[in-house]
């Protein structure tokens, strides 16, 4: 009895997401299962193109003919440049073929890693590192000023297509807090990009998405005049000279 009234709540929310195209738009990426859509579904054909099969080839060759599935990674990354920046689940599908396993094997991995859209993202998908040295910095007020600024919810697209939000867990220069990183989709697998800004603040959050929308491409890395690469702002304080080496190099003759 308690099995069929679960059963029978689980299908209800299924059919309320269905029937809800945002709020499939605005979570689907954190959700681990599928929930079809008309334009995301097993039945929507989907193959690499003519000028990504060669690309398809060449991935597999560095791998052993009895290990393809250790291709999974690099063929969903291609898969999804290919496709404008997500992955829908006939192109996992594809990705299963090729590397001749069973389609949930390619699921797990998509699901895993968060580089792997599963809903449709902008041209330009922005993400907001979230980890505790980028939020004790400022992401909140990051991420609230692209929200504001484009008009949209986390994970949503503009109108035009053109930009997303999202977010990404520790990028790796905690010392250059708060960041994001622009995944450049504009140009598909010829000229895929994905460009850092450090040392970011709401207002030059605001000036990148801007010249983005101008069609410039800003300089990435700090955004901070003051520092070089991940040196501290102003310039060295200490070590400003060659140190002096120590007056015995033999420890044993020492």
């Amino acid at each position: 009895m308690l099995a069929r009234l679960a059963s029978k709540r689980l299908l209800e929310i299924r059919q309320a997401f269905r029937q809800s195209p945002q709020t499939i738009r605005s979570l689907s990426t954190a959700l681990n299962y599928h929930i079809d859509t008309p334009e995301n579904n097993p039945n929507v054909p989907w193959e690499f193109n003519e000028a990504n099969k060669p690309k398809v080839n060449e991935i597999l060759s560095h791998y052993p003919s009895n290990y393809k599935q250790s291709a999974v990674i690099p063929l969903l990354d291609l898969a999804q440049q290919q496709h404008g920046g997500w992955l829908p689940v006939s192109a996992m599908d594809a990705v299963a073929k090729v590397v001749e396993v069973a389609p949930i094997r390619v699921y797990e991995v998509a699901t895993f890693y968060s580089m792997f859209n599963r809903a449709k993202v902008g041209k330009y998908h922005l993400l907001v590192c979230g980890t505790t040295p980028c939020m004790i910095r400022g992401s909140r007020e990051i991420e609230d000023a692209l929200l504001k600024h484009l008009g949209v919810k986390r994970n949503e697209v503009t109108k035009d297509g053109l930009f997303s939000v999202g977010e990404m867990e520790c990028m790796g220069c905690c010392v250059n807090a708060p960041m994001i990183t622009v995944a450049d989709y504009s140009t598909g697998s010829k000229g895929y990009t994905y460009n850092y800004y450090e040392d970011v603040t709401p207002k030059r959050v605001v000036e990148i998405v801007e010249a983005l929308k101008r069609g410039e491409k800003p300089p990435h890395g700090t955004q901070n005049p003051e520092r070089i690469n991940c040196g501290p702002a102003g310039g060295n304080t200490t070590l400003l000279g060659e140190p002096k080496p120590p007056p015995c190099r033999d420890l044993d003759a020492c």
